[in-house]
């Protein structure tokens, strides 16, 4: 038994969710998300309240999914009615970022600036060396946070690099003097 799948899913005042055939559309004040969910998973809308029970409760496929598909529609519902942040913090002496139009260019000590097409959907604000990345789809969101990440991990010794502002980066103490 999914104890994610189990609970209900309350919908926001000013959130709109219907459920077309495989289709499932959420439309918020902040947008509209749309996803595709196989029939392995019936979901029920019921006046405010989103619930899933799977079509076959003895196939471990279909159990595995009745809890995936209720984190999915949660996400979709939070995202349009309250939105999803990151920040990543770029820490270096030299180290930049800034926007331009659809891309973020990055100085990161390399012999040449690397510049990130942003994806449709997302909004970028570079300030200081912090990046804050919010959007309405949470894995869009998490998924170009930890893409920019990727460019620059933050090392063990000064701590230069990409970090989240909520990451502890674990430093090691490195040479000694005899």
């Amino acid at each position: 038994m999914s104890r994610i799948g189990k609970q209900t899913i309350t919908i926001a005042s000013g959130v709109e969710a219907k459920l077309s055939g495989k289709t499932f559309t959420v439309k918020g004040p902040k947008g509209t998300l749309t996803r595709d969910f196989p029939g392995n998973v019936t979901i029920v809308i019921t006046g405010s309240e989103i619930t899933f029970t799977p079509k076959n409760a003895d196939d471990k496929k279909n159990r595995a999914l009745w809890g995936t598909y209720a984190s999915h529609v949660k996400n979709m519902v939070d995202g349009v009615s309250i939105g999803y942040t990151k920040k990543l913090i770029l820490e270096g002496v030299g180290f930049k970022s800034e926007v331009a139009g659809t891309t973020l260019k990055l100085a990161l000590g390399f012999s040449h600036p690397v510049n990130v097409p942003i994806p449709t959907g997302l909004e970028i604000k570079a300030e200081k060396n912090v990046i804050t990345v919010s959007g309405i789809d949470k894995e869009l969101v998490g998924q170009f946070a930890a893409s920019v990440r990727a460019l620059k991990k933050p090392e063990p010794y000064k701590g230069k690099g990409f970090h989240y502002d909520d990451e502890v980066v674990r430093r090691k103490q490195g040479k000694k003097a005899a």
